[in-house]
């Protein structure tokens, strides 16, 4: 197990950084700037911008989360309660990053294409991100109740020995 956990963590400062530099260098440049600068267009900017970078926190709290169970793994204590806490804001991250992607999509979809372009393939893109993080975070509260499940029977058992 321990072989799988190192690599792991590599991998997790990786995408940490990835999105720390997303957030900072490359979500301001990837918000569209608005040819013509009304109130409604800045907010909208504004918006868009703060519902990303807050959306990558999101991702970033699963990191985060996904390295302390990573430690917990290795100092053989998954099945216990202190792991609970961990998959919970796990949970919670993916709910409310799903949540803000909703908001994303369904603004996109009334100011965007209705405003800025006909193209749909930004609202297709959101629908398809709607759609694997509902299975990942829906996937996620079925591992929540298999690890509770698992961290009864150890203890279970663990009053049996």
């Amino acid at each position: 197990m321990n072989r799988v956990v190192l690599p792991l963590r590599i991998l997790l400062v990786l995408v940490l950084l990835a999105l720390l530099a997303a957030q900072i260098w490359a979500l301001p440049e990837m918000v569209p700037d608005l040819a013509d600068p009304t109130l409604e267009r800045r907010f909208m900017r504004a918006a868009m911008l703060t519902i990303s970078v807050l959306g990558l926190v999101c991702v970033q709290a699963v990191v985060v989360c996904t390295w302390k169970l990573l430690t917990l793994v290795t100092d053989d204590r998954i099945f216990s309660a202190d792991a609970l806490p961990w998959v919970d804001a796990i949970v919670w991250a993916i709910g409310a990053g799903w949540l803000m992607l909703a908001g994303t999509f369904v603004c996109s979809y009334y100011f965007i294409v209705d405003e800025v372009s006909d193209d749909p393939a930004l609202p297709a893109l959101l629908l398809v991100l709607l759609l694997i993080g509902a299975v990942v975070g829906l996937l996620m509260v079925i591992m929540r109740a298999l690890l509770r499940q698992a961290t009864t029977l150890r203890t279970d058992m663990e009053a049996v020995i």
